[in-house]
């Protein structure tokens, strides 16, 4: 059975609305690509990662960034998943996030890779 709403809304084939492994992937891009303020709601919801779209590259950019989206994950995602890795790349005007997590439900590690930025 789904516990969850996919992004955007859909029903799969099986009549589900959202597969687990799917949705939480989908809840992690969501907090990595909303800018906080974004939502009216929850003012403080989003990790701020997209403001580096256009920032110059340096190892403390990309430090505080990590440790940006680290507390991001931590806070809003800390009771659902715990991340084994994160790193956060901006090259030009593109940021690239790959992460490896483990979901609480499963204890399976997955991984993901998300891509912001002008085309």
């Amino acid at each position: 059975m789904s516990t969850g709403w996919g992004f955007p809304f859909h029903v799969d084939g099986r009549g589900r609305t959202a597969d687990p492994a799917d949705h939480l992937r989908e809840m992690l891009e969501l907090l990595l690509f909303t800018m906080p303020g974004e939502r009216i709601d929850r003012p403080d919801f989003g990790c701020g990662l997209l403001d580096l779209v256009f920032a110059p590259n340096s190892p403390e950019l990309a430090a505080v960034a990590r440790g940006g989206a680290l507390a991001a994950i931590n806070r809003w995602l800390g009771d659902v998943l715990t991340v084994q890795a994160l790193d956060v790349v901006s090259e030009d005007a593109t940021l690239r996030v790959s992460i490896t997590y483990t979901p609480s439900a499963t204890g399976v590690s997955q991984s993901a890779n998300f891509t912001a930025g002008v085309s």
